[in-house]
């Protein structure tokens, strides 16, 4: 991990910088200070009591050393995964649909780790996945995953505190008259599954306070295409919320209309579209976009919905 020292940080020892401003535990210090090239500035290997300077380029090796050992490097290519955008600290990926984010019970191969995997194999690297976010299986859209574990405490951190903004596109069954609006409610998960989710009391078990805003993007024939932004991050939320308020993710099996006669598409229609966050490093603001799937323009195409709304929906022009 490289970074450039900035006018804030001048003047500061190595130790302090690391400790407060990268917050570096107290053990991966100790480990640092033994590693040849543990800690370099300006190409030199220095101890943690050299004073900063602006434009100092200071190196840490916080890069992981090992592979995770329990994930099978699959073909990327195979799966459909693509890179949106990369540096030395992040890796911002388009997950389709049909990919778990993480491998699991029947998907050992399959996930969006097991393609990361394969792509710092060839590049002979090591790698451990730490995603920041995560989407399931039948959600396709942005997943960030960090590239080393001072961006994982730092987008971690961002993502306790509920600084992500996130996007989605869906397409929800019936029509929805008002053209915005907010669900706030409290969710839980059933005693009868470990999986399934529902509206609960604030006094519940388990209850967690959750709130999505939406806004009504276009309508077609028996379906409304929304813009929704989770301001909390509950399990299966969006699902939830739009079948509580009766207006279902089409194609959603758990929660929503999911009749294969009616739908044409084959998952829940439900897609980040939008992510935004402090990159972990530079401390600057990122965006990032992925495009609609084609399975959902074609949805919106089936269901008669303006033309030229889909067109603005693919060019991103509507956000």
């Amino acid at each position: 991990m490289t970074v450039t020292v900035d006018e804030f940080s001048n003047g500061k020892t190595v130790r302090d910088y690391l400790k407060n401003d990268l917050k570096i535990s107290s053990r991966m210090l100790s480990s640092l200070k033994t590693k040849e090239n543990g800690i370099v500035v300006n190409g030199v290997r220095v101890t943690v009591r050299y004073i900063l300077h602006r434009s100092d380029i200071l190196s840490i090796a916080v890069d992981d050393e090992q592979s995770s050992d329990n994930i099978t490097p699959t073909d990327p290519d195979r799966l459909g995964i693509s890179i949106i955008f990369e540096d030395n600290d992040i890796i911002v990926i388009n997950k389709p649909a049909f990919v778990p984010t993480h491998p699991s019970h029947g998907h050992y191969d399959d996930s969006l780790a097991n393609g990361l995997a394969y792509i710092f194999e060839q590049r002979n690297i090591p790698f451990v996945f730490r995603a920041a976010n995560r989407l399931d299986k039948n959600t396709s859209g942005i997943v960030l995953v960090s590239k080393n574990p001072i961006s994982s405490f730092h987008l971690n951190k961002q993502m306790a505190l509920r600084k992500f903004e996130k996007k989605y596109i869906s397409v929800l069954s019936g029509i929805i008259e008002e053209d915005h609006g907010t669900i706030e409610t409290y969710i839980h998960r059933t005693e009868e599954s470990v999986i399934f989710r529902e509206v609960c009391e604030k006094d519940d078990h388990g209850a967690e306070y959750a709130r999505t805003d939406f806004s009504v993007l276009a309508r077609g024939d028996g379906i409304s295409v929304v813009m929704a932004s989770p301001k909390t991050g509950r399990t299966h939320q969006l699902r939830v919320h739009f079948a509580h308020i009766g207006h279902g993710i089409v194609g959603d099996d758990l929660y929503g209309e999911c009749d294969s006669n009616e739908f044409s598409i084959k998952r829940q229609a439900l897609h980040e579209l939008y992510l935004s966050f402090t990159h972990p490093t530079t401390d600057q603001k990122k965006e990032f976009y992925a495009p609609i799937p084609d399975d959902m323009v074609s949805l919106m195409r089936e269901r008669s919905v303006d033309p030229q709304i889909i067109e603005l929906l693919i060019k991103q022009e509507s956000l």
